[in-house]
């Protein structure tokens, strides 16, 4: 008896592809990070804290690789 739905490999391999492709279509983004330096009374001192962040494209190409992979494994299964 077949499902209808989609299995657990199609939608895990479908997720990698996905991340590997955001990696590489966004290979580099920044975080900041606001931290209280200090308070006197209703004063607040605050600074911000840029921190950029880098994807490899190997890392990101081996995700849709992957990705790929799990894809066809997971259909394969189901027929």
């Amino acid at each position: 008896m077949g499902r209808s739905g989609l299995n657990g490999l199609v939608i895990a391999g479908i997720l990698v592809f996905l991340l590997g492709v955001a990696g590489l279509a966004v290979p580099y983004f920044t975080t900041e990070d606001t931290k209280n330096v200090a308070r006197l009374g209703d004063l607040k001192l605050q600074t911000t804290e840029s921190t950029p962040h880098s994807i490899p494209p190997l890392l990101s190409g081996s995700a849709v690789v992957l990705g790929i992979v799990l894809i066809g494994v997971g259909v394969s299964r189901r027929t």
